[in-house]
């Protein structure tokens, strides 16, 4: 007994040491025992906020032209356009591309006193035949967090977060910042240090590489911070070249070598293809500076060196920036692979950036090592198309972005979190880091085919086949959130060995009834008078960079495929590489007290030009199974219709935040809509039985008969007075009713909070405020209910009930008609607090509710008006408390006409038996200034001069089908998943990465389970001392009475 437990201590102890290893993070670096930065859920604290400044530099300009010329005939073209005018520069861009064509020129021009830029310089270039583009030159400054630095740098940042909660001072393209890392600490206390975790091996890239693949002969290019030329982790650093105005090559803060690493190191920190030829870009300053000039040259320098690959750590919401746009695609079209980050702003919803959204690039997206979507990776859909089209599937794939190895400047290693952490793992992470994995990836992916016929095979579309195809969906993330799945190397390594040149479409199939992975179209069924049902398909075309789709896409029905109407929209030219396929589905009338699902076959015929030594041109025809759920039509009280039409967002233009407290995000860019920042709000009204279907036309475009209540929510633009018209009869005749939540408008605060830019030293204002409360204003002034200029914030209550919410920047009532309640509340006056620094509190009505009925005696058909001050509450976007339970209330009222007397009942109520109710200190806000207001440049309904006219409601052409005998039969592939540990060639995924780091995957990101192993340890060792000492005494006993 002695010897078992001094046998069972040594193992007890060796389990406690292990744990202790084992829970440590994986990044190389020392941490404290007890002490780490990490959140609730184990993930590294991230600083938000920390986003890349973006200013207009001051009279500089780019002009970007149809054709590449060489340097000196820009300057004479330009000189030839602008005349006689002489106050203006050429800049001379000393760069490693200044000896070859450009498409673009920089110029700063100086206006004399009275004259204006824009009419002696912009509009001749613009409107000169040679010209493509004139735009401003911008300024980009990337803030670091401490944490990014690391070691190899010393970031002061004290500045960059000391800013007034109600100014903002940049303006532009908005980018996500670089890599945050993860657990840093500055604890001196004694620390273990745990293996690195080597991402390279839990993808199985050691398989690949004692196959003798290691990525040689693939060019990637890597647009960072520099590297130096002589670090130990690299082989074949092939060339850099510096871009911005510092005179090295070398990099001084540390990204631009992570980035490296996670790519292509040999050594410690393995990246995944360390034979590739590494060409180093270097595009930003060590204070984190760059422009837009320094990237289009960097870009047209890849497309002429033939850089095979591209990663691009950094992105932004602007995806209507056209110049950076237009240069991707024509990088794409030049067969460069671009990989890039999905972004950071999760896990809400519509916050893709770009240019990962874009359908030619490979956008990335993170995962913990549980599999598990990152809290911190940015979630679909892409918001470019609304409000009249719906999103696209992004992200496309997605990789490990917890606790990244990666390089660090003069050696040895550290760890990153983020999404372009996992994009460099797919090209060859901080929370933009996963993308990294994937870029060195596909860097080995390329080196597994042949030389001979490499670049014949590799396209960004044959790529993103392999690794769409190929990759393992997670059993419990949605499609915008995973895209398609997690990175398999092994499977896309197989379908390049058998690759045939070929179109497809993703998502493969569409079934719209297999939650969660479809939500959210598997959350709502279809039926007859519903608006359709979208599905925003891309094409892929690996046969060619050019292609189209030939004919009009087919049906072939399936079981009931006869129940549902069909049409369609393509582009006329596919291009580059992909291309999009709007799928508009809707339930047909035989449908209307059908219950059960159809399914069917859409079957597309796509050609490109033939390829080299072919005669003939390539065909793909490409079958996608569509199966939909149809139910009986709801009653008229059950669906309700929500108002995306009226909703402007950035980047079109300066939208302002609608809870001004918040500090880190100027912008409101996440969309509106149920399906984005919404998608709280949706869920909640689908689990009280309602069905939402979304109007992204004018008031004019729907039949109001179909819905009980039409749902506003954040609404920024105008309305056409048709509009105005169609919806007061829609209200007083055709019994629709209305539930408003309004926002803030106050002119004092919108010029407060307007942009300042240090360059052009200008302010920029707010289009709108949080909503556009004048245009709402005219709206409902037929019965005379006006919101007020007041802004007001707090937590708040109705009446008697005990549910709360935050009211966040929000509006009151200021009149509000006879025969209607209102409900009353006491908040903080914000308009106070921003313009005068003074803490005042009021007693406000945030709530109406107003009857048709009542409000018209001689009407016994109207509907109902429920208005509130407020959105934030509905919005998951910076949202405290919410108010769906006020939602649920209202709706109530609107469709059924019940009425809460607990919350809208009682002392704060107030029953306008008698007569209108006028505020005496809210009067409705006037609008900003024509002169001061740009809501003109972006406003559907707003031309520059008047009113657009009306548009047409579009007559889209659906076709009908009869009952087919011969019905198609569908098999439903099962989809690849992650939960395999023994793949086609018998090996396990331990053998593969190690018992050490098979044991770090699987409890690095869940540091419960060691500690609990440390708890049951102590235990143990406690009992097992305790009766060793115990069986000693009996032992000694027993020998003594013998």
């Amino acid at each position: 007994m002695h010897n078992t437990a001094h046998v069972l201590t040594l193992v007890a102890a060796t389990l406690f040491l292990f744990c202790l290893l084992s829970s440590s993070p994986a990044n190389g670096a020392a941490i404290p025992l007890l002490a780490r930065n990490v959140s609730s859920t184990g993930e590294a604290n991230l600083a938000k906020g920390a986003t890349v400044k973006s200013s207009i530099v001051d009279n500089e300009f780019l002009v970007i032209f149809k054709k590449y010329m060489p340097h000196n005939q820009h300057k004479s073209l330009i000189a030839r356009i602008l005349g006689r005018l002489v106050n203006w520069e050429y800049i001379e861009r000393a760069n490693p591309s200044q000896s070859l064509p450009s498409d673009f020129a920089v110029i700063k021009v100086k206006p004399l006193s009275g004259q204006s830029v824009t009419d002696a310089f912009i509009v001749p270039l613009s409107r000169d035949a040679a010209v493509k583009h004139v735009i401003p030159q911008r300024r980009f400054v990337n803030i670091l967090s401490a944490e990014e630095a690391g070691d190899d740098a010393h970031v002061d940042i004290a500045d960059a977060f000391s800013f007034d909660p109600f100014s903002i001072e940049f303006k532009g393209r908005k980018h996500s910042s670089f890599s945050e890392e993860e657990g840093h600490s500055t604890s001196t206390m004694r620390r273990l240090h745990s293996s690195l975790i080597q991402v390279p091996h839990l993808f199985k890239a050691d398989y690949l590489w004692d196959r003798g693949y290691t990525g040689r002969g693939v060019k990637i290019a890597i647009f960072d911070t520099g590297l130096r030329k002589d670090h130990p982790h690299f082989r074949h650093i092939r060339e850099r070249t510096n871009w911005t105005d510092e005179n090295t090559l070398d990099d001084g803060l540390g990204h631009g070598t992570f980035v490296a690493g996670v790519i292509a190191s040999q050594s410690e920190c393995l990246g995944f293809a360390p034979d590739v030829d590494i060409h180093v870009f270097r595009v930003f300053t060590n204070d984190r500076v760059s422009y837009t000039s320094w990237f289009l040259d960097a870009f047209n320098y890849a497309i002429h060196t033939k850089m095979n690959i591209l990663n691009l750590s950094i992105g932004g919401p602007d995806f209507m920036d056209l110049p950076f746009i237009e240069k991707v695609w024509e990088m794409s079209a030049n067969n460069v692979i671009i990989v890039s980050a999905i972004g950071n702003d999760g896990p809400l919803y519509g916050t893709l950036n770009n240019p990962a959204d874009q359908n030619d690039v490979i956008g990335v997206g993170g995962i913990t090592y549980r599999d598990k979507i990152a809290s911190f990776s940015s979630r679909g859909m892409t918001t470019w198309e609304l409000p009249n089209g719906y999103g696209r599937v992004k992200p496309d794939i997605v990789a490990y972005g917890k606790g990244v190895s990666g390089s660090r400047v003069y050696g040895g290693c550290r760890s990153l979190s983020g999404t372009s952490v996992a994009s460099p793992v797919t090209t060859a992470g901080s929370p933009q880091s996963y993308h990294l994995k994937v870029a060195g990836a596909v860097a080995l992916l390329a080196s597994t085919v042949a030389e001979n016929v490499r670049w014949d095979v590799i396209n960004p579309a044959s790529m993103k086949q392999a690794l769409v195809e190929s990759a393992e969906r997670l059993d419990e993330a949605n499609i915008f959130e995973q895209g398609f799945g997690k990175l398999n190397i092994m499977g896309a390594y197989r379908i390049l060995q058998e690759y045939k040149p070929r179109a497809s479409i993703i998502p493969k199939m569409l079934d719209l009834t297999n939650c969660p992975y479809m939500w959210p179209y598997c959350t709502q069924p279809l039926y007859y008078t519903a608006m359709p049902v979208m599905v925003n398909a891309t094409i892929l075309n690996g046969m060619g960079v050019v292609g189209k789709v030939v004919g009009t896409p087919q049906w072939k029905q399936g079981k009931n495929g006869h129940l549902l109407e069909l049409s369609f929209s393509y582009p006329d030219r596919i291009w580059p590489w992909t291309g999009w396929l709007g799928i508009y589905v809707k339930a047909s009338e035989e449908a209307k007290d059908f219950d059960g699902e159809a399914e069917g076959v859409i079957s597309v015929t796509v050609s490109s030009p033939a390829g080299p030594g072919e005669s003939k041109e390539r065909v793909s025809v490409i079958d996608v199974p569509l199966r939909v759920r149809i139910i009986p039509t709801p009653p008229r009280e059950k669906r309700i219709l929500f108002d995306q039409f009226h909703n402007l967002r950035y980047p079109a233009g300066y939208f302002p935040r609608d809870a001004l407290w918040v500090k880190n995000e100027p912008f409101d860019w996440n969309g509106d809509h149920i399906h984005t920042n919404l998608r709280d709000m949706y869920t909640y009204l689908r689990s009280q039985g309602y069905f939402v279907e979304v109007l992204g036309v004018p008031y004019t475009c729907f039949n109001a008969s179909n819905y009980g209540t039409l749902l506003m929510v954040d609404l920024e633009e105008e309305y056409f007075p048709e509009e105005v018209q169609k919806l007061r009869q829609d209200v007083e005749e055709k019994g629709l009713s209305i539930a408003l939540f309004a926002d803030w408008y106050n002119v004092d605060v919108m010029r407060k909070i307007k942009f300042f830019d240090e360059n052009t030293k200008q302010w920029w204002t707010p289009a709108t405020g949080g909503a556009n409360v004048p245009a709402l204003n005219d709206l409902l002034a037929s019965w005379r209910i006006q919101f007020g200029d007041r802004i007001f914030d707090g937590e708040f209550s109705l009446g008697q009930s005990e549910d709360r919410a935050t009211f966040a920047s929000g509006t009151a009532i200021a009149s509000f008609p006879r025969g209607g309640t209102i409900v009353s509340t006491t908040l903080d006056d914000q308009t106070e607090e921003i313009i005068r620094s003074r803490n005042v509190k009021e007693k406000v009505h945030i709530l109406g509710l107003l009857s048709i009925r009542r409000f018209n005696a001689t009407n016994t058909h109207g509907g109902r008006i429920a208005v509130f001050g407020d959105s934030s509450c509905l919005d998951t976007a910076h949202q405290q408390t919410p108010c769906f339970w006020l939602l649920g209330k209202v709706l109530q009222y609107t469709n059924r006409g019940l009425i809460d007397e607990n919350a809208f009942g009682g002392e704060s109520a107030v029953h306008l038996d008698q007569a209108d109710y006028v505020s005496p200190q809210l009067s409705p806000p006037n609008r900003l200034p024509y002169a001061e207001n740009d809501l003109k440049k972006f406003s559907r309904v707003l031309d520059t001069k008047a009113v657009y006219r009306l548009p047409q409601c579009e007559a889209r052409d659906y076709t009908k089908f009869k009952r087919e005998e011969n019905a198609v039969t569908i098999v439903w592939d099962e989809p690849n998943t992650s939960s395999t540990d023994l793949d086609d060639d018998g090996f396990s995924l331990s053998e593969t990465i190690g018992p050490d780091a098979a044991l770090i995957r699987d409890n690095i990101d869940g540091y419960i389970v060691p500690y609990f192993l440390v708890v049951g340890v102590v235990v143990f060792l406690v009992y097992a001392t305790v009766r060793g000492r115990k069986d000693r005494i009996t032992a000694k006993r027993d020998v003594h009475n013998v």
